[in-house]
């Protein structure tokens, strides 16, 4: 495996020129971003998980990536330059390559629409399912943390598709996988348009990647924690 190094996230620039709602992110109450990290990381997108959807969920470890790009536009590159970027972005974070899919914990598949459905009914192994989204992340769950994770981005729709389901299927990846549109400038609000990592969501991956909130962590657990754990990531954020 090799580590991701942070300059390689200079590729990413071609993604995204600035990081959007910075000043809406700075602006929030220390009680509005709780409240923006209960409705992001405590719930999920979809119902049928099969896990406590309830619970905070995260990567204990590093996070070992594989790139599998099917699509007709070979977008791998641009895919793990926004990878590289997010250990500089997410305190606590650790990315590594993993050499085949068979030593990922997070497997990223680019595909084009028509290879959309097909694959993600091989994920779940469920040859009839219905298949929802325009892309998806599935993450597995467990007692000691997010055990693996597939994300399925399709390329082929156009610039803005490609970059959106990129950032927030790999975000959703990493633990907070419910979207709310209530939430201001986040891809975790799937009537945002946003196409970048901005900073209210930044705020929210490095609170749920503080050592203090735990993978299986319940809601009491994590107020006990959360308001000093908000206070640290404003600081370190500034």
């Amino acid at each position: 495996m090799l580590f991701l190094r942070a300059g390689a996230a200079l590729l990413f620039l071609a993604l995204a020129a600035a990081l959007p709602g910075g000043a809406a992110a700075a602006a929030l109450t220390d009680r509005q971003l709780a409240d923006s990290f209960r409705k992001a990381v405590l719930g999920a997108e979809y119902a049928s998980w099969g896990f406590d959807a309830r619970v905070v969920k995260k990567f204990a470890g590093p996070v070992r990536v594989f790139v599998d790009n099917r699509s007709r536009f070979d977008r791998r590159q641009e895919v793990l330059a926004f990878v590289a970027s997010l250990p500089g972005s997410i305190d606590g974070l650790t990315m590594v390559l993993a050499r085949d899919a068979r030593q990922a914990s997070f497997r990223i598949h680019v595909v084009d629409r028509a290879q959309y459905a097909p694959l993600v009914r091989e994920i779940y192994r469920r040859p009839g399912m219905r298949v929802p989204g325009r892309c998806l992340v599935r993450v597995v769950n467990g007692a000691r943390g997010i055990a693996y994770a597939d994300a399925v981005i399709v390329a082929d729709e156009g610039e803005f598709l490609f970059r959106r389901c990129l950032v927030e299927e790999v975000l959703q990846g990493l633990g907070p996988l419910n979207d709310d549109a209530s939430l201001p400038d986040s891809v975790f609000n799937d009537t945002s348009r946003l196409t970048s990592f901005s900073r209210h969501d930044r705020l929210i991956l490095n609170m749920l990647y503080d050592p203090r909130i735990r993978p299986g962590m319940d809601r009491q657990q994590v107020e006990e924690v959360l308001p000093q754990v908000i206070r640290d990531v404003r600081r370190r954020l500034r």
